[in-house]
């Protein structure tokens, strides 16, 4: 299953390092963020408990952008 969610982050790096970490989580079969559109995209794996895997995200996220935002 994949779910977009909307997202604030104010450099293409940043970005970049969001999705490296976001695909690093348990539960999340692939992520991909758009700079431009501020968006996250992230595939979950069959079974996963998608909000369970999202707060762990934002969690990872935060750690490397703590100025970010993710819209669940």
């Amino acid at each position: 299953m994949k779910k977009n969610y909307e997202i604030e982050v104010d450099c293409a790096n940043c970005a970049a390092k969001m999705e490296q970490v976001t695909k690093e989580v348990s539960g999340v079969k692939g992520a991909v963020i758009n700079f431009i559109l501020q968006q996250l995209t992230v595939e979950f794996e069959e079974g996963a408990d998608t909000q369970a895997v999202m707060t762990a995200v934002v969690k990872a996220c935060k750690k490397v952008e703590p100025d970010c935002e993710i819209v669940c």
